[in-house]
């Protein structure tokens, strides 16, 4: 449920009430006072520092005035009087003479070339739109698309022990099975999801009769997906494409609650800014397709549309407001369906595992205590093939397969390559040596608290301080 915060600054969003993150705010300048006070975003009131320049006196703009008359004629007397000298003819006393006679030129001139102009313009009455440029000739409108998905896109919120989060639902099957983020529901005490108006009996129908308990089916935090199911059989499934055919510069459609359910079933549209974007987010290597239609919090787990309402991505990340605009991300549905279903069937995601969990060794603490980037080990699971293969505590990870990582997004990113059962190399800082070890990758049975996730170490001294008198220093 919480943000997503690194180095790259991209930013999950949830739309959690009582959140005192300074990045969901504008600042604005004060003349008098400089920079002051925050307005959430949303706001219609927007304040831009744009400073006055300092007015000048009645008796310098006259000065300036006659300075530049002066300047004009000077100017003007010089360049009549070289050209006279130069070539003999006054072009003061030619001008009159000549100009009836320039002017039935210039007359003529355009009567002649008229013909030519109007061939060399281009017809500017019946430009194509951006919509029409990045649609296919058989597509939908936009209001059709609308028509189609929206029933098929509702609200979700989580009740959790500090506050309540809202974010965005997909219907994919019609005996109640929806599709979410898994940060929408992290933390969850209770989940609800409410159903757009279009299933109202009648317009007496209140909010809370179309509000519905979810169970939590399952959910993958790696993949950052999350299925519900609540009690009812006649919702509208949505229909789903395929991520790998869509084109970049192909038109995206998103639909979800941005900044909550008071604003339920909003659109934005824009179009496809990239395929197969590459993103480490948190500990984890995400492959997003991009899109510039607008993002905000509560969009989280809501639908990516092509043109022919076809949902082809869910929507998961945007970059922070302070770092740019017209950033979102959303995750293919070609790789959510495999997730999808294997949550539907087990409840969890089978996952290779190491049977370790540990720290990334940051670039600051490397080279302070004179020590490899990599992933420092904190604990090895019991009967782990970690264990059988002898990763023993504060090892640090400086490799697997041959490949050298400096932390866990890059481990997890060739291990999750891989299946159970597979046995792969893992080379170890320690001791002051490198040392090979083949570990044979177990069934992780709980995603959760196995490799996905760091150690919870009050901070980086407590790990280093262990790692040190282990040592001697």
């Amino acid at each position: 449920m919480d943000e997503f915060n690194n180095n790259n600054y991209y930013n999950r969003f949830d739309g959690r009430s009582g959140d005192n993150d300074r990045s969901r705010y504008n600042g604005y300048y004060d003349n008098n006072q400089g920079y002051t006070g925050f307005n959430q975003q949303g706001s219609t009131n927007e304040f831009y520092y744009s400073p006055k320049k300092p007015k000048a006196s009645k008796g310098k703009k006259a000065l300036t005035a006659i300075v530049a008359v002066l300047s004009v004629i000077a100017i003007g007397t010089t360049s009549i009087v070289g050209y006279t000298l130069i070539t003999g003819n006054n072009p003061v006393a030619s001008s009159s003479s000549t100009s009836s006679q320039s002017d039935t030129t210039s007359k003529s001139s355009k009567d002649s070339s008229s013909g030519d102009d109007a061939s060399s313009e281009v017809d500017r009455t019946n430009l194509p739109t951006i919509a029409q440029l990045s649609t296919p000739k058989d597509a939908m409108s936009i209001p059709d698309i609308v028509t189609k998905v929206s029933p098929s896109v509702v609200g979700i919120q989580s009740i959790l022990s500090n506050g309540t989060a809202t974010g965005t639902g997909i219907v994919m099957s019609s005996d109640g099975y929806i599709i979410t983020n898994a940060h929408v529901v992290e933390g969850g005490k209770s989940l609800s999801v409410l159903l757009p108006k279009s299933y109202a009996k009648d317009q007496n129908t209140k909010e809370e009769d179309l509000t519905y308990k979810a169970t939590l089916v399952g959910k993958d935090t790696q993949t950052d997906i999350a299925v519900l199911k609540i009690d009812r059989n006649d919702l509208t499934a949505c229909e789903f494409g395929k991520s790998s055919e869509i084109k970049v510069g192909e038109v995206s459609i998103v639909i979800g609650n941005p900044l909550g359910f008071s604003l339920a079933n909003s659109v934005t549209s824009g179009i496809i800014s990239a395929k197969d974007r590459v993103l480490q987010i948190e500990d984890r290597t995400m492959t997003l397709l991009q899109t510039d239609a607008s993002i905000n919090n509560g969009n989280s787990g809501g639908p990516l549309i092509n043109a022919y309402g076809q949902v082809i991505g869910i929507t998961s990340a945007k970059v922070s407001n302070t770092y740019g605009e017209g950033l979102g991300f959303a995750i293919p549905i070609d790789d959510a369906m495999p997730i999808i279903q294997s949550l539907m069937k087990d409840g969890y995601v089978k996952r290779p595992s190491l049977g370790v969990t540990g720290r990334n060794v940051s670039a600051t603490y490397a080279e302070y205590y004179d020590l490899p980037r990599g992933y420092m080990v904190t604990s090895v699971t019991k009967g782990s093939g970690a264990e059988k293969a002898g990763v023993k505590k504060n090892d640090i990870i400086i490799g697997i397969n041959d490949t050298t990582i400096t932390s866990l997004a890059e481990l997890n990113a060739v291990k999750n390559k891989c299946k159970v059962g597979d046995t792969v190399k893992l080379t170890v800082y320690r001791d002051g040596k490198m040392v090979d070890l083949n570990v044979t990758l177990d069934e992780a049975k709980n995603t959760e608290e196995d490799d996905s996730s760091q150690s919870q170490y009050k901070s980086y001294e407590d790990l280093y301080r262990e790692y040190l008198e282990r040592f001697g220093y």
